[in-house]
C-alpha cells in the first residue's frame, strides 16, 4: 500500500513524500550511508566542501558537527528562521526559539555523546528535500549511562541556492544493554 503525503514547507512550498518510497527514491549507492561520524571537534575537509557545494545530506552533517562543537550556535546558520522542530513531545518553532530554548543542552549532550549511523536515506524533489537517519548513541551524559536508538527526520528547502533544515523531528529509545 502506497500512501502518499503532503508536507507543507513555509512560503508555499509543499513536498509530496510516498511512504513506501523512502528507501527506494535514490540509487543504493546514495541512498544509505552507514558508519560513524567523523569527531565533532575536528571537521573533516570533506565535510566543510561538501557543506559548501550544498547538499541535503553535507547540511544536515554541517549542522550535527556545529551542534557538537565548541561553538554550537554556528548550527543555527543551518535551519531556516522559521523551523519547526519537534523533539520528546515538544515543539520549538522558530530557530530564535530553539536557540532560546534547548540548543545549549542539545548542544551538550551531542558533544558528550558518541553518534553511530546506522543508516540514512534522502532525496530531493526540486527545492525541497528529506535526510532519514538511524543512530546509535552512547555514552555519559549529567552523570547518566546513554545506550539509545535515535531517529531524526530532516525536511530541507533551498533557498538563494542554499540548503536549509525546516523541520526537524527527533526521537530516541533506550537500547536494553547486550
Amino acid at each position: 500500500m502506497k500512501r502518499v503525503y503532503q508536507i507543507k514547507l513555509a512560503k508555499g512550498y509543499a513536498l509530496q513524500v510516498a511512504v513506501v518510497a523512502f528507501a527506494a527514491i535514490a540509487p543504493p549507492a546514495t541512498a544509505h550511508t552507514e558508519g560513524q561520524r567523523p569527531p565533532a571537534a575536528k571537521p573533516s575537509s570533506v565535510q566543510t566542501t561538501d557543506a559548501a557545494a550544498g547538499t541535503p545530506v553535507a547540511t544536515v552533517e554541517a549542522f550535527h558537527t556545529a551542534l557538537a562543537s565548541s561553538t554550537p550556535r554556528a548550527a543555527l546558520d543551518f535551519l531556516a528562521e522559521d523551523v519547526l522542530i519537534f523533539e520528546s513531545g515538544g515543539v520549538e518553532r522558530s530557530r530564535a526559539e530553539y536557540a532560546s530554548h534547548h540548543l545549549a543542552a542539545d548542544a551538550a549532550f551531542s558533544a558528550a555523546v558518541r553518534s553511530t549511523l546506522v543508516n540514512r536515506s534522502h532525496g530531493e524533489a526540486a527545492d525541497a528535500a528529506w535526510v532519514t537517519s538511524v543512530e546509535t548513541v552512547a555514552g555519559s551524559y549529567r552523570g547518566r549511562i546513554i545506550n539509545s536508538r535515535s531517529v531524526e527526520t530532516m525536511l530541507l528547502r533551498k533557498a538563494a541556492g542554499q540548503w536549509r533544515i525546516a523541520h526537524v523531528h527527533w526521537s530516541s529509545k533506550d537500547v536494553a544493554p547486550k
